[in-house]
């Protein structure tokens, strides 16, 4: 146990140090191992980790899921996503902060990037609101909490690492994601109905749109549904894995910007390289994080952690919800995907010692990621705002986001006590 813990307070010193996680964990992992095994045994586990997860088949659905998404966000899918849910919910209070939710769930389904839905979101809706007279405080908060739906609904990054550390089915995992992800968007939604209900200015209704014109904008979004009909229902249906689906998504993806006439030479240059960068990133923040697992997997953590957890509460459910406390807590001070690799390792093997489904854990790993990517002070969605709309002042972002982390929190709460919600759809896939 000392020596797990020496481990993560070497990482986080380092990253206090601002030096980058994957190399702080890569040092820690590789001191670590030095120490306990001998340098000859921790250069030889090192290296065989590099290569095996360089090498890795099922690493391929990154690259070509980030490139999916780059594809779909030149194609301008959102604002079409935008128009067909304003125009069924837009005449409401907050109809839109709705439909910006709603449009950010199906865009979430073709992109799998929080960061990338709130940032095209910020640029689709953000206009429309602040043109009708909402707060700022409701527009930017529908949009950074609609945002974190890009890692839940699938394709997303995260269950494709978390997948990977775990060893557990990716396409299960993403199945896992529709009807949770579903849940999220009613959450979310019912949030923007309790701010206006508090303040009815907040968000002032927009044009009712008739039938017709309803028609019309559900006609425009047939490209995102194909999409995602075709990947996920792949995949659910057996016809491909999720490493295939993401080849066939990444190809569709293209076929639709191209047929849309939004690709020239020079922007196909710039998704491919913005995507080799996305993808050299996440590559080696894993390998680092595999460096400090290996790492992690000779210490005694796992299992002292086991059983301090047990004795500190027999009910197995109430350490679910403690390791969701502790997530939250991390959420509020670290970056989402530092969080998944670093406390994986550690919780995992207590979850699968309790019983627990993995793909059910998964879910709610995303979940309470979700909710740390809106929580201030360091909500990583509220910098991408603030970033984009620098009209807006942090300190609003900050006050607007607080009922959708309620509503998140609420959903989480949801999720924990219905199991079945996120282990339905997988469990009617064949084995």
């Amino acid at each position: 146990m000392t020596e797990a813990a020496l481990g993560f307070l070497g990482v986080f010193l380092l990253a206090f140090l601002r030096v980058p996680l994957a190399v702080a964990m890569s040092i820690a992992g590789i001191v670590g191992l030095g120490l306990m095994r001998g340098w000859p045994a921790a250069y030889a586990s090192t290296s065989q980790v590099i290569f095996e997860t360089g090498f890795h088949y099922v690493l391929s659905v990154i690259p070509l899921f980030v490139l999916m998404g780059n594809f779909v966000a030149r194609a301008g899918m959102a604002r079409e996503l935008f128009n067909a849910a304003n125009a069924f919910v837009g005449h409401r209070r907050g109809g839109l902060a709705m439909a910006s939710i709603i449009a950010s769930g199906g865009f979430g389904s073709i992109c799998g990037s929080s960061i990338a839905t709130a940032a095209t979101m910020s640029r689709v809706a953000y206009p429309q609101m602040m043109a009708h007279g909402y707060k700022a405080t409701l527009a930017t908060g529908a949009i950074a909490s609609g945002g974190t739906l890009g890692i839940l609904i699938p394709p997303s990054t995260i269950l494709v690492i978390y997948g990977i550390i775990t060893e557990t089915d990716i396409g299960k995992l993403f199945v896992a994601g529709i009807l949770p992800g579903i849940v999220a968007i009613t959450c979310l939604c019912l949030a923007v109905v309790f701010v206006t209900w508090r303040d009815p200015q907040a968000g002032p209704p927009a044009e009712r749109f008739t039938w017709p014109q309803r028609l019309k904008a559900i006609r425009g979004i047939w490209g995102v549904a194909l999409l995602f009909a075709l990947v996920i229902g792949g995949i659910y249906g057996g016809v491909f894995t999720a490493t295939e689906g993401a080849g066939v998504g990444a190809a569709g993806a293209f076929m639709f910007a191209l047929l849309r006439g939004t690709l020239t030479p020079r922007v196909v240059l710039d998704i491919l390289l913005e995507s080799t960068r996305t993808t050299a990133m996440l590559f080696t923040i894993l390998i680092g994080a595999m460096i400090f697992t290996s790492f992690m997997n000779f210490t005694t953590m796992p299992a002292d952690l086991k059983a301090f957890v047990l004795d500190f509460s027999p009910n197995p459910i109430m350490v679910v919800v403690m390791m969701m406390g502790i997530y939250l807590l991390l959420g509020m001070v670290m970056e989402e995907l530092a969080i998944v690799l670093l406390t994986i390792p550690v919780f995992f093997p207590v979850i699968v010692g309790l019983g627990y489904d993995p793909i059910w854990f998964g879910i709610l790993i995303v979940t309470v990621v979700e909710i740390g990517m809106i929580s201030p002070p360091v909500g990583l969605n509220l910098f991408v705002l603030n970033s984009l709309l620098p009209d807006v002042k942090l300190s609003t972002l900050y006050r607007g986001i607080w009922p959708f982390v309620m509503a998140d929190v609420v959903r989480l709460g949801i999720l924990i006590a219905v199991p079945a919600i996120s282990l339905w759809l997988p469990g009617l896939m064949g084995r």
